[in-house]
């Protein structure tokens, strides 16, 4: 099977898995937060600790659709997709500051609140260690590929945490800001923009987000990546 159709059938068969646990999750009639098992099939492989932890077996089409993968991409997705099902629990707001972001992410629900945490801790980790977690974002390759010009300040609060990234390049600059749109778009419309995003992601074929950052600048890195979704 060519590159292109493979590309196809992966993400056709994670959206068909995601949509299917949408109608679990709806039908089930039972709480939807981080970590209590009722999100069906879905929501993750058997992260062992914290939000998300057990097992539910159909996880390999979104981390399938990563464009990279590590020993702790099914976990991570894990705490992703808890936080998208509980999207109406999550409140964002998002400054744009002359050389970055400031954003305050938080919930009243303690469980919400503690996979909030465990997400930011997870991702800024991730970015200082250069082991980039993408799905479908334009604005994530120029992020990881120019991290050694990222300051962060990350506080964790009660109910969530305040991310500051700046930076002195512009380019990063506004990855970073549109970035930040992408973030509170999942937030304000959760399964819906998941979904959006996971049909862009098909769109892009087997260049994914890289390639499609690349066609739309050819020869220029230094743009800014168009928003996917």
């Amino acid at each position: 099977m060519n590159p292109r159709k493979t590309q196809i059938a992966v993400a056709l068969a994670a959206i068909v898995a995601f949509s299917a646990a949408a109608v679990f999750a709806q039908t089930s009639g039972g709480h939807h937060g981080p970590g209590t098992g009722d999100h069906g099939p879905m929501m993750g492989q058997g992260m062992g600790h914290g939000p998300g932890a057990g097992n539910r077996g159909m996880m390999g089409g979104p981390v399938a659709m990563l464009t990279k993968q590590d020993a702790n991409s099914a976990a991570d997705m894990g705490v992703v997709m808890d936080l998208v099902h509980s999207h109406t629990q999550i409140r964002r707001t998002v400054t744009k500051l002359p050389n970055g972001i400031r954003t305050v992410t938080e919930s009243d629900d303690p469980k919400v609140a503690q996979a909030i945490k465990a997400h930011v801790a997870s991702m800024s980790g991730r970015l200082k260690d250069g082991r980039e977690f993408n799905i479908f974002s334009t604005t994530l390759p120029v992020i990881f590929d120019n991290a050694n010009t990222i300051e962060s300040v990350v506080e964790i609060t009660d109910k969530g945490a305040t991310v500051t990234r700046t930076s002195a390049d512009r380019k990063v600059v506004a990855a970073l800001q549109g970035h930040a749109g992408e973030v509170t778009e999942l937030v304000q419309d959760g399964m819906a923009g998941m979904r959006r995003g996971m049909m862009a992601r098909m769109a892009m074929g087997p260049g994914g987000p890289r390639g499609a950052m690349n066609a739309a600048h050819p020869g220029n890195t230094g743009s800014l990546p168009p928003h996917t979704h």
